[in-house]
C-alpha cells in the first residue's frame, strides 16, 4: 500500500503544477479517488495519504466497503450509471451523485433522500476548499448542505449515442428542473468525453464542457447557491481537464494502479 501514498503525493504535485498553467484564475482541483474494484485496505491507504472522497460505480460493492470503513470520515460519490431500482440505496448512502441525466432519476433521489439521512463529515476536503472556479466560498452551513444530496448532471458533451448523459441542448431544461427539487443540491456538471487518441479532440470536449458549465451557472443565477463543481478528467487525461477548467478530478488507476478483476 506504500505505492498508493507515493502516487497521491506525486499526483498532488502534478495537479498543482498543471493548475498554474491555466489561462484563468482558479484554485487547485480536488481529487475523488475512484475506488471501484479496489479493496477496503487500499481505500484506507489513500485516506492515510490525505484523500477523503471516494467514487464508486456499483451500489452493492460500495455498501460493503462503507460497512468495512465506517470508522473513517469518508465522503462517498456515486459516479456510475443509475438504475431506477437502486435510487433509494444511493439516496440513503451517498453524499454525492455525479451521473444524474434524467428528471425521473432526480425525482426519485429527491423523494428518497430524507433530510439528515446521511451527513457528510464536516471536515471533508471538498467543503473546505474554496470554490475552484470562482474563488469564492459559500457561507451556508456545512451541516445543512450535507443533509441534501449533492448532484452533478452528467452531460453527453459529444452527443455520442453510445454514451449516457443529458444532451447539450437539453441541459438547461434539466438543470432548471433539478434545481427546484427538495433534498437535492445541484452542484455542477460531470463531463466524460468520447475516448480519443487525439489530445486536441479531448481538449475540445473539455473546453466545451467548461463553457456549458458557465452557461448553466448564468442560467440558474440565484436559484442555486454553490453551483461550483466541474467534475471532469480521469487518470489518462486529467492534465488536459485541469487546463480547461476542471474543479474535481476522478482518478483511479493513477492512485491505485490497475483494478482487480
Amino acid at each position: 500500500m506504500h505505492d498508493i501514498g507515493a502516487n497521491i503525493e506525486a499526483l498532488k504535485a502534478q495537479i498543482k503544477h498543471t493548475a498554474t498553467k491555466r489561462a484563468f484564475a482558479g484554485c487547485v482541483p480536488a481529487i475523488v479517488a475512484v475506488s471501484k474494484k479496489q479493496p477496503a485496505d487500499a481505500i484506507r491507504a489513500a485516506y492515510a495519504a490525505g484523500v477523503c472522497d471516494f467514487g464508486e460505480n456499483y451500489v452493492q460493492e460500495a455498501l460493503e466497503k462503507q460497512r468495512q470503513l465506517d470508522d473513517l470520515p469518508l465522503v462517498w460519490h456515486f459516479i456510475g450509471p443509475i438504475q431506477s431500482n437502486k435510487t433509494r440505496l444511493i439516496a440513503e448512502h451517498f453524499d454525492w451523485v455525479h451521473s444524474v441525466d434524467r428528471l425521473k432519476i432526480a425525482q426519485r433521489l429527491s423523494y428518497q433522500r430524507q433530510p439528515g439521512a446521511r451527513v457528510a463529515p464536516a471536515n471533508r476536503a471538498l467543503e473546505q476548499t474554496e470554490n475552484p472556479l470562482t474563488e469564492t466560498h459559500n457561507d451556508a452551513s456545512i451541516a445543512s448542505r450535507a443533509e441534501a444530496l449533492n448532484i452533478c448532471l452528467q452531460v453527453n458533451i459529444d452527443d455520442d449515442e453510445a454514451k449516457a448523459g443529458v444532451s447539450t441542448n437539453q441541459l438547461m431544461q434539466l438543470a432548471g428542473q433539478v434545481a427546484d427539487l427538495p433534498n437535492l443540491r445541484l452542484r455542477g456538471l460531470m463531463i466524460m468525453p468520447r475516448q480519443s487518441s487525439e489530445q486536441d479532440k479531448t481538449r475540445d470536449s473539455f473546453r466545451r464542457g467548461h463553457e456549458l458549465f458557465e452557461q448553466a451557472r448564468d442560467f440558474l443565477g440565484t436559484r442555486v447557491t454553490g453551483f461550483d463543481t466541474l467534475s471532469m478528467g480521469m487518470s489518462g487525461d486529467f492534465e488536459l481537464a485541469i487546463e480547461e477548467g476542471a474543479s474535481l478530478l476522478r482518478l483511479g488507476t493513477a492512485i491505485f494502479g490497475a483494478r482487480i478483476g
